[in-house]
């Protein structure tokens, strides 16, 4: 099949890709050129096509070229944290952008067959429902988790309207980063593996961690499958652990001594206190599972940094 993924050089596409080459499709890239990221000479293992998904008639010539007969919608700015200082850029990326590519895909490609959107477990915001399913209340409680409501929402009017081929997954708090400290797993275990003194946020919020190898699996559980087509899925393990829990566990496994001093980064807006998922549906209807529990998923993160940091 050939494959359009966008956002193939972000932290899901760059452990996705290589999956999709092993099951011999035709693999494209689509990724917003940046200064000084390319090096001349680099191996680059499937196509690449540069374009700005803002750029409306820059995406409707990319699409038209390639002629995708699927697309894995991956690009988006995703910190939270920069989308408070940066509201209309990650709107303007993550929903205009996600409406530009749709869009395209619906008009250039008469043959097309599968939008999967990677939707987030942030659209539920500070909903109180726990744990929370595929009808919970979208609550977003900052300019992401908004962008992704409303990219979201857009994709199921397409369905409805046009009966456009898409299916959202939600998946919950991914860890398992290679080349990226800004989040609290792999923060936490880079701070304890060079022997410092641990500086963290808030203890209290509740997150249900999910390995990366279980998200790149389930857009491949997604990817033609007529069950997945016009659905939501939540992707998590359903548990939740709280943040002083998970520094805890890390702290055990790699045998951390010295001292973690709570509150000392800036706590965000309307942070969410719980956020657990319910992927019940994914189960019954997809027969996906997670495969890794968090001290193995931990486990394979801590001896990556251990061997990347020397």
């Amino acid at each position: 099949m050939k494959i359009l993924v966008t956002g193939g050089n972000g932290f899901i596409g760059s452990h996705l890709i290589p999956r999709l080459v092993e099951l011999e499709h035709d693999v494209y890239s689509l990724e917003r050129y940046v200064t000084g990221r390319y090096v001349l000479g680099g191996e680059r293992t499937v196509k690449t096509v540069f374009c700005d998904l803002r750029d409306h008639f820059a995406v409707r010539s990319a699409i038209r070229n390639i002629e995708p007969e699927a697309v894995i919608h991956l690009a988006s700015i995703s910190s939270v944290s920069y989308s408070y200082e940066h509201p209309q850029e990650v709107i303007e990326t993550n929903f205009l952008g996600t409406v530009n590519l749709a869009e395209a895909c619906m008009r250039e490609v008469p043959s097309f067959k599968h939008f999967l959107f990677a939707g987030t477990s942030e659209e539920y915001g500070n909903s109180k429902v726990n744990p929370k399913t595929e009808d919970s209340p979208m609550c977003p409680n900052s300019p992401y988790s908004a962008s992704k409501v409303a990219a979201d929402k857009y994709l199921q009017y397409m369905r409805d309207a046009y009966g456009f081929p898409t299916t959202v997954l939600r998946n919950f708090n991914t860890y398992g980063r290679k080349d990226n400290t800004n989040f609290v797993v792999e923060r936490t275990i880079v701070q304890m593996l060079k022997g410092k003194n641990v500086r963290l946020g808030d203890p209290l919020p509740v997150r249900d961690f999910l390995y990366v190898d279980d998200h790149v699996n389930s857009f491949l559980t997604c990817l033609s499958n007529g069950k997945a087509l016009g659905e939501v899925f939540n992707f998590c393990t359903g548990r939740g652990t709280s943040i002083k829990q998970l520094v805890e566990l890390i702290s055990e496994l790699t045998g951390f001594r010295g001292q973690v001093n709570w509150n000392t980064i800036p706590s965000r807006p309307l942070d969410i206190a719980e956020l657990v998922g319910d992927c019940s549906k994914a189960n019954r209807l997809l027969d996906w599972r997670h495969k890794y529990e968090l001290k193995d998923g931990l486990q394979l993160t801590i001896d990556f940094w251990k061997t990347r940091l020397g």
